[in-house]
C-alpha cells in the first residue's frame, strides 16, 4: 500500500480509534470456533453457501451491497457470543491487532440489545469486555473506553430501556458514553432525543452515526436535536456549507471510516471522501476501522488507504492524530502521554 517510508511513519503514530464496533471485529475463524463451543447453529451451507468455510465467509464479506446486507451477516455473527469469556476473547483479539497497528487508545462501541434479545445479560457482556480491557492495558499499554450503542432499527422505547439499564455503568465510568448505530436511513436521530438529552443532563459523553448513507440533514439533526459531541461517519458535510461551519464552530469531531465507506458503497473509492476538504476547512476528524473483520482492514490499513488516495504530508497527519487525541474521552493525563508520543514520532521522522 503506502510508500515504505510513509508506512513506517504511519505505523509509528500513536493512534486513537473512536469508531470500532467490537462485535465487528469477530473474525470468521473465531466465529466458527465459538459457534462450535456454544453449540450455535449457523446457516447451513445449502441455505447460504457463505458458511461452508472460513474462506467462503471471508469472500462473501468482500461482496456487501449495502449497509443492510452487511448487517444481516453482522447479527448472525453476534449469535455465537454467549458467555463472558466469549466477549473477553473477542475484545482481547481486537486489542492485540490494534496494538500491533499502533493504537494507543481505543473507544469501542458495543450493542447490548443484540445480546439481551438472545437471552445474554447486559452484565455478561460488560464483564467480558472489562476483563479484556484490563488485560490489554497490562499487556499492550493500550487504554480503552466502552461506548454503549442504541440500535436505531429497533423501537426507540427499546433503546431507551437499554440506556436506562446502562446508566449505572455510565455513572461509574465503566462505560464512557452513549452512541447510536445500525440502519440510518428511515431512522432519523430525532427519534432518540429522550435518552440523549437525559445523557446530556447527566454529563455523559454522546455520539451518533449520521451522514453515512443518509444526507447531511441527519448530521444537522444529530447535532441540534441530540446535542452530540461527535458524529460517526459524517462524510456528507460538503452538502451544506452552513452545517459544515456549524461543526467547525462547535468543535465536533467526525469519526471517519474510509474502507467501510467503500465496502458499503457509500463512495466508490477512498479518494471520493472529503478528507482534503475537511483538512482545509478545519473539520476535525479521526480515521477508524468500523467493522474490520467484515471490511477487510484494521486501522493501519485505513491510514494507508487515505495516504494512497490523498498523499498527505507528515504535518497533515500530525494534525489528524493530534485532533484524534484531543477529541478522545480519556483523561487529560493520558492525552498528555499520547501527545508526547506523537511529538517523539514527529521528531524521529522529521
Amino acid at each position: 500500500m503506502c510508500k515504505e517510508s510513509m508506512h513506517e511513519f504511519l505505523k509509528a503514530l500513536p493512534k486513537c480509534e473512536h469508531h470500532m464496533h467490537i462485535e465487528g471485529s469477530l473474525e470468521p475463524d473465531l466465529l466458527f470456533t465459538l459457534a462450535k463451543r456454544n453449540n450455535i447453529a449457523l446457516p447451513a451451507p445449502e441455505v447460504d453457501a457463505s458458511f461452508a468455510s472460513v474462506d467462503t465467509l471471508l469472500a462473501r464479506y468482500r461482496r456487501f451491497t449495502s449497509l443492510d446486507d452487511f448487517l444481516h451477516y453482522y447479527f448472525i455473527g453476534m449469535s455465537v457470543l454467549v458467555t463472558a469469556a466469549d466477549f473477553e476473547s473477542l475484545a482481547y483479539a481486537y486489542f492485540g491487532r490494534a496494538a500491533a497497528d499502533g493504537v494507543a487508545h481505543a473507544e469501542v462501541f458495543f450493542d447490548p440489545q443484540a445480546h439481551t434479545s438472545r437471552g445474554v445479560s447486559y452484565a455478561t457482556v460488560v464483564s467480558g469486555f472489562r476483563a479484556a480491557q484490563a488485560r490489554a492495558t497490562a499487556d499492550f499499554n493500550l487504554t480503552s473506553e466502552l461506548i454503549v450503542c442504541i440500535l436505531r432499527h429497533l423501537p426507540p422505547a427499546d433503546g431507551a430501556a437499554m440506556y436506562a439499564a446502562a446508566v449505572p455503568d455510565l455513572e461509574s465510568g465503566a462505560v464512557k458514553g452513549l452512541g447510536l448505530s445500525s440502519t440510518e436511513l428511515g431512522n432519523p436521530p430525532a427519534l432518540f432525543t429522550e435518552p440523549f438529552l437525559d445523557a446530556e443532563a447527566r454529563g455523559f459523553h454522546r455520539t451518533a452515526h449520521a451522514g453515512e448513507e443518509a444526507d447531511v440533514s441527519y448530521m444537522a439533526e444529530a447535532l441540534r436535536e441530540l446535542h452530540i459531541q461527535r458524529v460517526d461517519h459524517g462524510i456528507k458535510l460538503t452538502q451544506s456549507p452552513e452545517v459544515l461551519a456549524e461543526f467547525v464552530a462547535r468543535d465536533v469531531l467526525v469519526t471517519m471510516c474510509p474502507l467501510s465507506n467503500v465496502e458499503l458503497r457509500c463512495v466508490k473509492r477512498v479518494a471520493d471522501l472529503p478528507i482534503r476538504t475537511y483538512l482545509d476547512r478545519g473539520v476535525k476528524f479521526s480515521i477508524n476501522s468500523d467493522d474490520p473483520a467484515y471490511f477487510g482492514g484494521y486501522i493501519l490499513d485505513n491510514y494507508c488507504a487515505v495516504q494512497d488516495a490523498f498523499d498527505l504530508s507528515k504535518p497533515e497527519w500530525e494534525t489528524i492524530v493530534r485532533n484524534s487525541i484531543n477529541g478522545s474521552w480519556c483523561g487529560d493525563d493520558r492525552k498528555k502521554e499520547m501527545i508526547s508520543a506523537l511529538e517523539q514520532v514527529m521528531a524521529k521522522f522529521s
